[in-house]
């Protein structure tokens, strides 16, 4: 890439002078948005692919800016796995760095699973991001990754598709046990509002009434008029609690909770994982983690 910005500039002279080269086997690299996305794609790419991650965990990915690192990672990168569909408007940066030799990939868009509408706020009505916090979803996306890993790397494509077969039954698996967990949820409880609208999917796959005071977090957060919506709501409907997410303050939820009388309950991790030894700290235990939350804080039935 011969071209850049004066801003990308900046950031790549300080990438050089203060940061190390990563040490890899691989001559493959591969680029993750953020920590979801490193984890389903690793589960395909296996050992033999260095996968860099721009946005680390327990970070916010809507509200992210590039870092030198990060900069330096996409010059020498083939491939980045992105969302996309807005998630993560800083991508319009690694576009203009860019050029014929990176292949740049949005799950989201290319998954064969049908979008929503995000359901409030600024962007309502245009496709909700969040499509891995349904399982079926996260296995629309480990399909593209395998097939553009195979296309990349053809000599490890057999691979690929062998990892990229058992990420889809352990999805699979992953689904019906968060099925009988939320299962024990009596349906009068089954009611869940967050701050961010990042649960619809995970709603609708586990049969909840689903509502959030804004739509995603690069909007303005929690607005009068939005937080005057939600409290009109709480008081049709009165949820055993409220529940507010890692990547978010939680003031805004605590406000409504004060103010309704209810229990407030999290973080739910959505839009990233935990650190190491966080309970969020690969994809599977991030939707298990957000599973027993909902089970304890919405009266779900104790085991005999």
């Amino acid at each position: 890439m011969d071209k850049h910005p004066p801003w990308i500039i900046t950031l790549l002279l300080v990438a050089t002078v203060n940061s190390t080269p990563a040490m890899s086997d691989s001559s493959f690299n591969v680029i993750a948005s953020f920590s979801v996305i490193e984890d389903l794609v690793e589960r395909v790419a296996g050992d033999t692919i260095r996968v860099n991650t721009i946005v680390p965990a327990d970070k916010d990915v809507h509200r992210w800016e590039l870092t030198p690192p990060n900069v330096l990672a996409v010059e020498e990168a083939d491939i980045v796995f992105y969302n996309g569909y807005g998630l993560e408007p800083w991508m319009r940066h690694v576009e203009a760095m860019s050029d014929d030799t990176l292949t740049l990939i949005a799950l989201a868009e290319n998954a064969d699973y049908a979008p929503l509408p995000i359901s409030t706020g600024q962007y309502k009505d245009n496709p909700d991001p969040h499509m891995w916090m349904d399982p079926k979803g996260a296995a629309a996306y480990i399909d593209v990754i395998a097939h553009t890993l195979s296309q990349h790397y053809p000599e490890k494509a057999e691979a690929f598709n062998t990892r990229a077969a058992k990420a889809r039954d352990a999805l699979a698996m992953l689904d019906q046990q968060l099925k009988e967990r939320l299962d024990g949820i009596p349906q009068t409880n089954r009611v869940l509002y967050t701050s961010e609208a990042g649960m619809a999917y995970f709603a609708r796959a586990y049969n909840f009434e689903y509502a959030a005071i804004w739509g995603v977090n690069h909007e303005t957060l929690g607005s009068a008029h939005a937080m005057e919506t939600m409290s009109k709501r709480l008081i049709e409907k009165r949820p055993p609690a409220l529940f507010h997410e890692s990547t978010v303050p939680s003031i805004h939820m605590d406000a409504l909770a004060r103010d309704a009388e209810l229990t407030l309950s999290g973080p739910l991790y959505v839009d990233a994982l935990s650190a190491s030894d966080g309970p969020a700290y690969n994809y599977p235990a991030m939707l298990q983690h957000n599973a027993n939350l909902l089970h304890e804080a919405l009266g779900g039935a104790r085991e005999e």
